[in-house]
Order: C-alpha cells, then structure tokens, then sequence
C-alpha cells in the first residue's frame, strides 16, 4: 500500500528516514548526524512542508519518496522527486517503482517537470528511474562529498507537457 504521510506519521518516517541516511549515506545531500538528534516536531514539520509517499508491508513504513515543488514564480512549474529509499528487506519487490508512480503520478496533476539527482555509480536506481520515464539532462561532478570521497550526480527530468525535452 502506498499513501501520503501525514505528521501524524512522523514517529514511523523517523526511523526509516534515520536508516536511510546511515544505510545509504552517499545517496542524499543530508546526514544521519545533521538530522539524528532533531526531535520528534521536526519531522512532523518535514512532513507538513513536502509531499512524502510511504510504502506499506504488513503495516510497516518500508520505503519513502517525497515531493517537493519549487515555489518562486518562475519556477514552480517544476518539482523535485527526493529521499527516495526502500529497506533493504523491501528491495527489488517492485515497491521502488510503486512509490516513483506514486509520485509521478502526484507531480503530473500538479507541475510541468520533475526533476531529481541520482548518484551516478547506482545503477539499479538510473535504470529503475529511466523505466520511469526519466530522461538524463545533466550530470554534476563532484556533486556530493563524503568523507574524502567524492560522487558525481546524474540529473534527470521526467516532463508531462509531452513537449520539446530539449528546452
């Protein structure tokens, strides 16, 4: 079951969220150390700011996506599709591509384009976001920095115009 998470479903999202950063801490621009001693009202208020889909099995949080739309004039044409994860245990389930329809889904009633940055040596993700849809406009070098290690960003967009991609 995919839904939309609600504050009130803040104390679930933290600890996924949590393992998510520590799991896969080169997958977001975030830190399991910035966000692990933030209370229990900072998620409810993350929660309240985007749109975050939850993945359900038997009743449990196994996987989240969020969506976030720009919010300036010229540019709230457009969204970004962010924290993507899925629990190790939830993997190659087919709840990854459940939770980017979800959010596809969500973004084509509401903007022109949703973009997202997906590091560029993780494979299954570009492969699972281009069955999406997704078309690669940009690659960031040196994107993300972990440690002394650097990883390079793929930057996709998916656009529900059906127009020129190219502009």
């Amino acid at each position: 079951m995919i839904r939309l998470l609600t504050p009130a479903d803040a104390a679930i999202y933290r600890p996924v969220r949590l393992e998510a950063l520590a799991t896969n801490p080169e997958a977001f621009a975030s830190t399991y150390e910035r966000e692990q001693d933030k209370p229990l009202s900072w998620f409810e208020e993350r929660l309240a700011m985007s749109d975050v889909f939850g993945a359900f099995v038997a009743g449990e949080l196994a996987g989240t996506a969020g969506f976030w739309r720009e919010d300036s004039a010229k540019t709230a044409h457009k969204a970004v599709l962010w924290g993507m994860y899925v629990r190790p245990q939830a993997r190659k389930s087919g709840m990854g591509r459940l939770l980017i329809d979800a959010v596809v889904a969500h973004a084509a009633q509401r903007v022109e384009q949703l973009h997202l940055a997906v590091v560029s040596e993780n494979e299954a993700a570009l492969q699972l976001y281009k069955a999406a849809g997704f078309v690669e406009y940009g690659h960031e070098i040196k994107a993300l920095k972990l440690g002394d290690r650097y990883y390079d960003e793929t930057l996709m967009a998916l656009f529900f115009d059906r127009g020129d991609t190219t502009r």
